[in-house]
């Protein structure tokens, strides 16, 4: 599988989670719609909407909703933006999230909230993480009849835990919240049904786990909610049909074509059948967080299960000063992983794609030991 992508040979890549990987087809796809645009541009601009109808119509029937209920955004960050500047929020409101969030989107709630004169909430989950029940009743501790609505990730950045974002969602409803979900990491890596999960928004990047270009991302947004979602750049989009669609759809003249060539990543996943791809990876991944927990014996942040984890998980290792992992990870091994802590727990987050060997995750092995020796 290495041999589809773009990679550095010399590089063990266990990053995917950060910025994703695009394989070769995908990244000719792209910049055959570059060529494009360049040849005739007026031309190009002339299909733009067409062209991107069919790509959303592409992406809409992967994560199950309608094609005009969901906008591409050049990332989740982004789509997150347009929902919190679109916010009507007013003194005293409260935006209740948890401690484990995307750092830049806490800033994002917490220049909207002192702004507006609100409170951005976030719930502490504890860790080590037990059950799926005991982070919804942690979280659901802190609604108040002020809570206007609930913001958190299906898979955290930091701990690239699975969270239980359909059962928060149901409680959302019947309490008549509205849900907000970063799934920046969901996409590609877990199957995706935005319509069985009941969500309000969710906004997602395509760039990483489903494997299509930078600044291919998406926002989705129930039709009940469309109305008062406004856009970052208001352009043409704004009048005649005044749309949630035409409103962050229409941005002005800009290269559209990590956006076009998002259903070339999905037919590549599905020419390569990536649903068994994503099965080997998890458990190559989960049996080589059970194998480094059997060598140290380190408490897990969270159990080696299904239910917490897809194709990225922390790995914890022996306490070691993180700066000092990290450089002699990169510097000494080659090996291009994030290093952390959560809990006082000393953790790598190791990212298993399609293209990682077992060779590689035996490079880790061999240079964590080397490293904590």
């Amino acid at each position: 599988m290495r041999e589809h992508f773009l990679l550095a040979d010399h590089v063990v890549f266990l990053n995917h989670g950060s910025y994703g990987a695009s394989p070769r087809p995908v990244w000719e796809t792209y910049t055959g719609w570059q060529r494009q645009l360049e040849r005739q541009p007026v031309e190009f601009f002339r299909r733009h909407e067409s062209l991107l109808a069919s790509a959303r119509t592409s992406l809409a029937a992967m994560v199950n909703v309608q094609p005009d209920d969901l906008s591409f955004v050049v990332n989740a960050t982004s789509g997150i933006n347009v929902i919190a500047r679109s916010f009507p929020l007013a003194p005293g409101d409260e935006i209740l999230s948890t401690d484990l969030e995307y750092g830049a989107l806490d800033y994002t709630w917490e220049h909207l909230c002192q702004r507006f004169g609100a409170t951005y909430v976030r719930a502490e989950i504890a860790l080590p993480f037990t059950t799926h029940e005991a982070v919804v009743e942690a979280l659901w501790s802190r609604v108040t009849d002020r809570t206007k609505a609930i913001y958190l990730s299906h898979i955290t950045s930091g701990t690239a835990a699975i969270l239980p974002v359909e059962e928060i969602c149901r409680r959302a409803r019947q309490a008549g919240i509205l849900t907000i979900v970063d799934g920046a990491h969901a996409p590609g890596q877990i199957p995706l049904d935005l319509t069985a999960m009941d969500v309000d928004i969710y906004s997602g990047n395509c760039h990483k786990w489903l494997c299509a270009p930078k600044g291919s991302a998406f926002l989705y947004v129930h039709p009940d909610q469309q109305e008062w979602i406004e856009s970052l750049t208001i352009s043409w989009g704004w009048r005649p049909d005044n749309t949630f669609l035409s409103r962050n759809q229409q941005q002005g003249t800009r290269d559209i074509s990590s956006f076009l060539a998002v259903p070339r990543a999905i037919e590549f996943q599905r020419e390569h059948d990536w649903e068994a791809v994503r099965a080997s990876c998890h458990e190559r991944l989960k049996d080589f967080r059970q194998g480094m927990h059997d060598r140290y014996g380190v408490e897990p942040v969270y159990p080696n299960t299904g239910e917490w984890f897809g194709q990225m998980a922390l790995v914890e290792i022996p306490p070691i000063d993180l700066a000092t992992l990290g450089q002699a990870l990169l510097l000494t091994h080659n090996i291009e992983i994030p290093c952390m802590k959560h809990a006082e727990t000393t953790c790598v987050r190791v990212s298993v794609q399609g293209y990682v060997s077992d060779e590689d995750l035996g490079a880790l092995s061999n240079a964590i030991e080397s490293i904590v020796a």
